[in-house]
């Protein structure tokens, strides 16, 4: 999903342009950015907490030439979600888990390797007496 998106759909369930719907959820964005600029931390109740934490300088190996590198420290926004959102994700691991699990036939160990077997011997070119046919 994308801003367009979203814009989309709450213009649609508030009845507002789009154009209008766009500036206020831009504005919106623009008020995380600069509360985590500013305080260094923002917590959106029942969504999660956007936080700025600094990352230490660190060596680090580049793998193509295995030479030492410094890594410069720097600041990232971590996102710790809110209690009611890890619920709702959940919810949808746990019914793909059940229609995974649903939608699987249980086969033994000894039916799964004569699976395994058949798919990877070659296709016989030989005749129905035991002759090959080329």
């Amino acid at each position: 999903m994308t801003k367009k998106d979203i814009v989309r759909t709450i213009s649609d369930e508030v009845a507002l342009t789009q154009q209008k719907t766009k500036e206020i959820v831009q504005k919106v964005f623009a008020a995380i950015v600069e509360t985590l600029v500013t305080e260094g931390r923002i917590e959106l109740r029942n969504f999660g907490v956007f936080e700025v934490k600094r990352r230490a300088a660190r060596k680090a190996r580049n793998p193509r030439t295995s030479e030492q590198v410094d890594v410069p420290e720097k600041f990232v926004v971590t996102f710790k979600p809110g209690k009611q959102m890890e619920q709702r994700v959940r919810e949808l691991s746990e019914a793909a888990e059940r229609e995974k699990s649903a939608s699987s036939m249980p086969t033994s160990p000894i039916a799964e390797r004569q699976t395994l077997n058949a798919w990877s011997q070659p296709e016989s070119t030989g005749t129905e007496d035991g002759s090959n046919q080329w």
